[in-house]
């Protein structure tokens, strides 16, 4: 059974209240599909807003994602619709500059549990249901920062790694389920992202980026396609294509000039 079945189950999209997050869930909208939407602040509930007037059902959680018990909430939330889950964008991330012995280590942490720990945690819960069922589609928000060590982001680059190795071993494990995996992995964006993580004083926060409506289409169209992974833009690919054959240490020299802030490179 897929999720074009004549009456659709719901999809869940984490980090939906701005950027990609909120255009994978105007995409799923679109679509027809009913929403329940999550994230950490209150500006989620003024995303749904705006997205029930494409005409859906959406639910709206406010919840720390890098929690277990915040995923816990977001998941009893899903399943009080008596819905199957039909689709999951776990795409919740956070991102932190500087140089990583100058960081706060709650902040780092802060990274990984919202990056790692409870992306997974969330993917196990709702994967085991749409197991279960039968059918069912996932799509995780990776990142060609997860191709190179992030110098001055060494952190976030780390989890994003781990989030393309994860997808594609976890779309292997699940051959023959029914429920497919797919990973949307973009290059820099123009989302609230570089600000949050403290990097508009960099040669990447200040550059131009990819429009986060086409980076969107881009993944919920392979999401829908069932492609294991794809980079978005061609100029990202040939970046990731080129960090695939070049040695750590020169992509880490060549991060450090696109993340170091600007005040400690002069």
């Amino acid at each position: 059974m897929d999720t074009n079945q004549a009456e659709k189950g719901i999809a869940i999209v984490t980090g939906a209240s701005s950027g990609i997050g909120y255009e994978l869930a105007k995409c799923a909208a679109a679509d027809g599909y009913d929403l329940v939407i999550a994230a950490d602040e209150p500006e989620i509930e003024q995303a749904a807003a705006t997205l029930r007037a494409m005409g859906v059902t959406v639910e709206a959680v406010e919840a720390d994602l890098a929690t277990l018990d915040g995923v816990d909430r977001l998941v009893d939330r899903a399943q009080a619709t008596n819905r199957p889950v039909d689709l999951l964008m776990a795409n919740a991330g956070r991102g932190l500059g500087e140089g990583f012995l100058d960081q706060d280590f709650a902040e780092a942490r802060r990274v990984v549990d919202t990056n790692i720990t409870g992306t997974i945690y969330l993917v196990q819960r709702i994967g085991n249901l749409m197991r279960s069922q039968g059918y069912g589609r996932i799509l995780f928000t990776g990142s060609i920062a997860g191709f190179m060590p992030g110098t001055y982001q060494a952190v976030y680059n780390a989890t994003k790694a781990f989030i393309n190795s994860f997808s594609f071993a976890l779309r292997e494990e699940l051959q023959g389920s029914g429920v497919s995996v797919s990973c949307l992995m973009p290059g820099a964006t123009e989302t609230r992202f570089f600000e949050r993580a403290r990097l508009m004083d960099t040669a990447i926060g200040q550059a131009k980026k990819d429009d986060a409506a086409d980076v969107a289409k881009i993944g919920f169209d392979a999401m829908m396609d069932g492609e294991g992974g794809v980079v978005s833009g061609w100029k990202n690919k040939l970046h990731a294509a080129v960090a695939n054959i070049t040695p750590a240490s020169i992509l880490a020299e060549q991060h450090r000039k696109m993340a170091e802030p600007c005040s400690a490179a002069d």
